[in-house]
């Protein structure tokens, strides 16, 4: 005997404006970011999702001091070398490469061991890729296998500016050398295959030193060394994954229509909606101030 569903009744057509919850690449990094500017930042549509809340748990373990409310989220930021660092800490990243390998960028100028952990399956990611170049700019790994979490890390105060080709597109590794070269002398260079962007968007949003060139299969960026980051408040733009099933079904139900307010445009994550849009979905982007 098969099994079936039975729907008994259908959803009717609807107007609608939703908020969808915020981006969890782009939460992770409003956090790291926020823990090395200097006084109070503020976030509203912050993801409390474990990865993101895991990100929190090791700032706090780095001297950071949180508050976490109901619709923001602040952080109370100690300057761009303001990370304390005691001996023994141990940042358990769990399930969440984004923060395993983009604060190792941060912890380059450790001057004690750090260790970083994370679950079963993060820990048999690769760490070498991390590694390699971060061990340029000045600072020391162990790595299991060579390769694997658990791994430790002593890092430099003589950190010094590194050439880097990234060439797998990797918007992770790409990410942790940015933020490395930020708290280096001189001027980091990178190579990078295409990959998401929102590391340097950010840069770029807290006017850092950063520049950018673009061609058809790679990017040319150049950081220097940042010497003050200012507060970030901040409005997490939401997840176009997460609206994804919003907007799917809009288009299975008749003469419907729904606004997704702030939502992540970034023409890296949109493959979604140029799909839809191949398979006849009437999709358009407005501005906020449009809405």
């Amino acid at each position: 005997m098969s099994n079936s569903i039975i729907i008994k009744k259908k959803i009717k057509n609807f107007t609608r404006k939703i908020i969808v919850s915020g981006d969890k690449s782009i939460s992770i990094r409003w956090v790291l970011f926020a823990s090395l500017a200097s006084g109070k930042s503020q976030a509203k549509n912050l993801l409390k999702s474990e990865d993101v809340l895991t990100a929190i748990k090791a700032i706090k373990k780095l001297g950071i001091k949180v508050i976490l409310k109901k619709n923001i989220c602040e952080i109370y930021g100690n300057g761009i070398n303001g990370y304390q660092y005691k001996k023994g800490i141990n940042i358990n990243c769990e399930n969440s490469g984004t923060l395993a390998r983009l604060i190792l960028g941060l912890l380059v100028n450790s001057n004690v061991k750090i260790k970083l952990t994370g679950d079963k399956s993060l820990s048999r990611r690769d760490f070498k890729r991390i590694s390699d170049p971060l061990s340029k700019f000045g600072a020391s790994f162990k790595l299991k296998n060579n390769k694997n979490l658990p791994l430790s890390i002593i890092g430099s105060n003589k950190l010094k500016s590194i050439n880097y080709f990234e060439n797998r597109g990797s918007a992770q590794c790409k990410s942790a050398v940015i933020l490395a070269g930020m708290r280096a002398d001189g001027t980091t260079k990178i190579k990078a295959k295409k990959s998401r962007n929102h590391t340097e968007l950010l840069c770029k949003h807290l006017k850092l030193p950063i520049k950018i060139k673009h061609n058809n299969m790679y990017d040319k960026i150049e950081i220097k060394n940042v010497k003050k980051i200012k507060n970030l408040n901040y409005s997490i733009p939401s997840d176009i994954s997460s609206s994804a099933f919003f907007i799917v079904l809009t288009l299975l139900s008749h003469n419907s229509k729904l606004i997704i307010e702030n939502v992540n445009v970034n023409p890296s994550r949109i493959g979604v909606i140029t799909i839809l849009k191949k398979m006849g979905a009437q999709i358009t982007f407005k501005k906020s101030k449009d809405l």
